[in-house]
């Protein structure tokens, strides 16, 4: 089902951005991750049908950057999400076999909606033949083997290196809470809040050579919803990124992108033209003046419980059972039956977050969930002393939608619509907002900032 590694790349020493010392050791690898034969498609609920074939191949990537002691490795993946026991037992298996702690790994999902379902309860909610369902967790376990061997390559690849960072814009991402008379609908508003920053970190080689490129956006990855497995427009981004630059690996890192979609969007024609507007601003960061990084590395990872509300009353969920809504009654079914068999219904959700600091004066900070795009200026502006911050969503585990303070009080699909298809009670309770930004402050004081104490108040 997986092909074998297919491009190492040596990260060597040296570039035209000199340091007076050049400690930076970093390794690339990557891995095709698309399935060998059709199963059912992650992101859309409406599908009722597994894949019909190939349009692009799916990657699992990595980079490893180490100064001193201390390593941090960046796995990329064309996928929905990395479900929490995946990135659990990779990580497990990892420390095992490499001795890198938990801190040092970070999993990035794209959140395409054209690759495959991870998530072994939804076949329960899309209504998954019995054959259909046991493809995702012999899928998974391929997955899960392919990821600890990326790793694996990409340690083995560590040489000397030097990094930069620049940052450009793309426009294409809009808010999509459009607000009407009843409610919030998923539409395009020019009106709402949007982060367009493109930031760029750049690994080179002792001829000046750039010999991998991570970079970032805050989008929705479903400018389509075609039949055939593909990397949406952050799939398209790094093949031109790659095609631009010959001998480059193009890594995508989603941000906080969980209200806001690609306009416009619906044809795979768009995919690719958002990929290429995405690469072109790539293109334009390399060319901007860049933020030498000198070496020097450092990573925080925690976990906050994040409370749901209580259940409805048992005679709303068995009236639901009736409801026209088939994900309604299914998902009312869900509960009864596991009241009925008195197991346990989860009273909060461990939501991951990480620091990362690079150098002196970059920082990126990974929230678990399908993250909206407040969280992008509550994060800066938690760090705001420090000149570069870096906020990435859908990270170490994608368990749901994780709503701030406004647009949970707002309502809407995000604030706890979205949880009909799956398996959490949700929605959150107002504590969601406080309870992250807490966590935020605690990875951010572990890797060596501080913080005053009337930020809390403030946030």
């Amino acid at each position: 089902m997986f092909r074998s590694l297919i491009f190492v790349s040596l990260l060597l020493c040296g570039t035209s951005l000199t340091f007076a010392e050049e400690q930076w050791q970093a390794g690339v690898a990557r891995v095709a991750i698309t399935p060998g034969a059709p199963m059912w498609m992650a992101g859309y609920a409406s599908r009722k049908k597994p894949a019909e074939g190939t349009l692009a191949e799916l990657y699992a990537k990595a980079l490893v950057l180490e100064a001193g002691e201390n390593r941090v490795v960046f796995v990329t993946t064309d996928l929905i999400g990395i479900p929490r026991t995946l990135a659990v037992n990779v990580s497990q298996r990892v420390k095992e076999k490499y001795k890198l702690p938990r801190k040092s790994l970070l999993f990035n999902a794209s959140h395409t909606h054209c690759g495959p379902e991870l998530r072994p309860e939804r076949d329960y909610f899309y209504g998954m033949a019995e054959a259909e369902a046991k493809q995702i967790g012999v899928y998974t376990e391929k997955l899960e083997t392919a990821l600890v061997e990326l790793i694996g390559a990409a340690l083995a690849d560590l040489q000397p290196a030097t990094l930069s960072y620049a940052k450009s814009t793309a426009d294409f991402s809009k808010n999509r809470r459009f607000p009407t008379d009843e409610g919030f609908v998923n539409r395009q508003y020019n009106e709402g809040p949007t982060n367009h920053d493109v930031p760029v970190l750049q690994v080179f080689s002792p001829a000046g050579e750039r010999r991998a490129i991570l970079f970032g956006y805050a989008c929705h990855n479903t400018s389509t919803g075609i039949m055939q497995f593909n990397g949406d427009y952050a799939g398209f981004a790094q093949s031109d990124i790659e095609k631009d630059f010959p001998g480059v690996t193009a890594l995508f890192v989603e941000g906080t992108g969980g209200d806001q979609n690609p306009y416009p969007r619906g044809k795979i024609e768009l995919a690719r033209q958002h990929g290429r507007k995405l690469a072109d601003a790539v293109k334009r960061a390399v060319h901007e003046p860049q933020q030498p990084l000198p070496p020097a590395i450092d990573s925080a990872f925690t976990e906050v419980e994040l409370e749901f509300e209580p259940l409805p009353p048992r005679a709303a969920l068995e009236a639901d059972v009736e409801s026209k809504n088939v994900y309604r009654q299914r998902k009312s079914r869900y509960l009864l039956g596991k009241l009925d068999r008195k197991e346990p219904i989860a009273l909060t959700y461990p939501c991951p977050i990480q620091a990362i600091r690079i150098g002196e004066t970059l920082v990126m900070v990974a929230i678990g969930g399908e993250v909206v795009v407040d969280y992008s200026r509550l994060v800066k502006s938690t760090f705001r002393s420090v000149p570069f911050v870096w906020v990435a969503g859908y990270s170490n585990d994608v368990f749901g939608y994780l709503p701030s303070a406004r647009v949970l009080a707002e309502g809407g699909y995000e604030a706890g619509g979205a949880m009909l298809y799956g398996p959490l009670p949700g929605p959150f309770t107002g504590s969601v907002q406080d309870r992250v930004m807490a966590g935020v402050r605690r990875v951010g004081t572990d890797v060596g900032f501080s913080f005053p104490k009337s930020l809390e108040q403030q946030q």
